[in-house]
């Protein structure tokens, strides 16, 4: 996720850090062998402004760093579907717009999970022939489509106003029967997946796949839907995704050393400019943010923060 309207205005000196904790097995049973000495040194100086709690029963169809990145920004979200297809200066118009993401979907007795695209490993070459066989079948339902990775496109048309479609994050690794869309305005988009399924089934991209016992591509997932006819005015804050893919595999060594390289980078820098600057820190784990920033301590609580300092790991245990 990259925005970058901060044209003419001072830099935001604001830091969101997505799967900065989870909620995984993976997550709880690591947080403790973290080492994070320049955050941990950060939060002495911050107090936490703002918090954001979801039901883990009941998840939002946005996650909580895209909901603080759109807060900052001050988008309009349709029932918690952010416009992100249309945050770029290169798409901005009053033009319906959303990605889609190809991928897999994992089909059991009784429940379909889908798996992060990234697994496909998918090429250009082979993106491209998927794009050529889908194009006339996306052009008859008014949709354009742009390439602009192995596994997302970018589309723009009618149907995608005002659709409410979960967050490609939200379902990698989920049963999808509780997140397809269901609304009347969303018909298009389950009808479309089933003649892609059946087009797909037989394509020769997953006819050479499963021959070299790959991941096939079998369907696709709509997400960042929306319009935008103005730029926000607001500076972006800066979004890491330095753990977001080590989080999603459940990789324990891979997300502590990512997160050790992110706190000696980014979180060495932010903790610089908290010494002549105003800065913020949102920390989000996938059902919660806790957003944190500098603020002027009374004597009493810059004596506790001395006497009982905030830990980083205390602090990412509570999202």
């Amino acid at each position: 996720m990259t925005v970058q309207f901060t044209d003419g205005v001072e830099p935001r000196h604001h830091l969101i850090i997505p799967y900065a904790a989870t909620r995984s097995p993976m997550g709880r049973d690591t947080l403790a062998r973290l080492h994070l000495p320049n955050i941990q040194l950060l939060l002495q100086t911050l107090t936490r402004v703002h918090t954001e709690e979801d039901d883990p029963d009941q998840p939002r169809l946005d996650m909580p760093h895209e909901r603080a990145l759109g807060q900052v920004l001050q988008l309009r979200a349709v029932g918690g579907a952010w416009p992100w297809a249309a945050l770029s200066p290169e798409t901005l118009s009053n033009q319906a717009q959303a990605y889609f993401s190809l991928c897999h979907w994992q089909i059991g007795m009784d429940q379909v999970v889908m798996l992060n695209p990234d697994n496909l490993q998918l090429s250009e070459e082979e993106s491209l022939s998927l794009l050529t066989a889908m194009q006339p079948f996306l052009t008859e339902d008014g949709l354009t489509v742009r390439y602009i990775a192995p596994t997302q496109w970018h589309v723009q048309g009618e149907m995608l106003r005002d659709l409410q479609c979960a967050s490609l994050d939200r379902v990698i690794g989920m049963n999808l029967n509780a997140w397809l869309p269901k609304s009347e305005s969303a018909k298009w988009v389950r009808r479309l997946q089933s003649e892609m399924q059946m087009l797909l089934y037989n394509h020769p991209v997953n006819d050479k796949r499963s021959a070299q016992r790959q991941l096939t591509v079998n369907s696709f997932w709509v997400h960042g839907a929306g319009s935008l006819t103005e730029k926000p005015t607001q500076p972006a804050p800066q979004v890491t995704m330095a753990l977001r893919e080590h989080a999603l595999r459940e990789d324990a060594s891979g997300w502590l050393n990512a997160w050790h390289g992110l706190d000696a980078s980014l979180g060495a820098e932010l903790l610089e400019k908290a010494k002549t600057h105003t800065v913020t820190l949102t920390l989000c784990s996938e059902h919660a943010a806790h957003t944190y920033q500098t603020r002027p301590l009374k004597l009493w609580q810059r004596v506790q923060r001395r006497l009982r300092p905030i830990s980083a790991i205390t602090a990412l245990q509570a999202l």
